[in-house]
């Protein structure tokens, strides 16, 4: 058993957010970091990934996953290096993806790991467009959206880790590119350096006429991680056969899963749906990891070579910063993938 006099900092959830997180929800704790045991190694973090689908686990609504206990560590992926080494199959100074948390340490039996080659791209792009987001874009226009040449694609959060990409792989396809966005800066970036067609601010006062002008010949594919009145304004322009994958709801994670007042749509969306033979289907990346992942690293390590894939970060330096970043994220303050740095590769 390898002795360890490592202190380990970390994040846990302190109580179950009503409504918007506040700071008190979150406690920054330094514990002992256990010794290792035969087939485990002990991982230092180099870089936290903060993403939307966190909320979710702070609640206690039913879903895809289990919630976080109080008291218990934060989830996220990570990018992080072997310092120490009980596992046949790992060696110190191996950099891996994890799943390990908020947290500076986390010992792992090598579970779930993937390495990565520190020289292929930067190390925080793993948890970027060449891990995660840049996967769900992919899976959900791969499977769900399957934009053809000539098409309309429209993504909201389109200077986002998960919308950037799918604007990008709809241009690759052929497809026209319509971001949504708020902001002079995401609006330049969306439009001037990942190449979109057209780009919307969705905080105008007129941004269903925006959005109609930039989509003169309707929308064939609608990539929904926003939801709320961005759905509003995209909807009406929906063209028949029209594909919709839904990963995210950004807009309405803060209100619970308690139905919001106000007048009932379903009916009419209902009746859309079936006037307009409209494909809209939730997924969840994971259900397409497995047989997927090894394509999308093929081919989004290509276009990040051929220049076809970019990407910005958004990075903060060190853990206590974190839960600050990730209030902010809901509200749409990041620009970019946001990211936590803790440690150097």
């Amino acid at each position: 058993m390898i002795m360890s006099k490592i202190r380990n900092q970390r994040v846990v959830l302190a109580a179950r957010p009503e409504g918007r997180p506040v700071p008190s929800d979150f406690r920054l704790e330094e514990v002992s970091v256990p010794a290792l045991g035969a087939g485990e190694m002990l991982l230092e973090t180099i870089f936290l990934s903060l993403d939307p689908y966190m909320r979710g686990r702070m609640g206690l609504v039913k879903s895809y996953a289990q919630p976080v206990e109080i008291g218990g560590v934060m989830v996220g992926g990570t990018v992080a290096k072997v310092v120490q080494s009980r596992h046949p199959d790992w060696a110190e100074g191996d950099i891996v993806v994890a799943y390990s948390g908020w947290q500076r340490f986390a010992v792992s039996d090598g579970s779930g790991l993937r390495r990565i080659d520190p020289g292929a791209a930067s190390l925080s792009s793993a948890l970027g467009a060449l891990g995660m987001p840049g996967f769900t874009a992919y899976a959900g226009m791969r499977n769900i959206g399957k934009p053809k040449p000539g098409e309309t694609v429209v993504v909201a959060a389109a200077s986002g880790a998960v919308g950037s990409v799918v604007g990008q792989i709809a241009r690759i396809h052929g497809a026209r590119a319509v971001g949504i966005t708020t902001g002079a800066h995401k609006l330049d970036f969306v439009r001037d350096d990942l190449g979109f067609d057209a780009v919307v601010d969705h905080k105008a006062p007129d941004f269903a006429a925006k959005l109609a002008e930039a989509c003169p010949d309707g929308i064939d594919v609608y990539f929904e991680n926003v939801g709320g009145a961005v759905w509003d304004g995209v909807f009406p322009l929906l063209n028949p056969f029209a594909r919709v994958p839904v990963c995210g709801l950004i807009a309405q994670y803060n209100h619970g899963a308690e139905p919001q007042p106000g007048l009932d749509r379903l009916p009419v969306t209902m009746r859309e749906i079936l006037s307009r033979s409209l494909t809209i289907r939730g997924f969840v990346m994971t259900e397409f990891w497995d047989s997927q992942r090894d394509d999308f690293l093929r081919d989004a390590t290509q276009w990040v070579a051929d220049g076809r894939l970019r990407w910005r970060e958004d990075i903060v330096q060190g853990l206590a910063r974190a839960p600050d970043a990730f209030i902010g994220l809901l509200d749409g303050q990041n620009f970019g993938k946001l990211v936590v740095q803790l440690g150097e590769g």
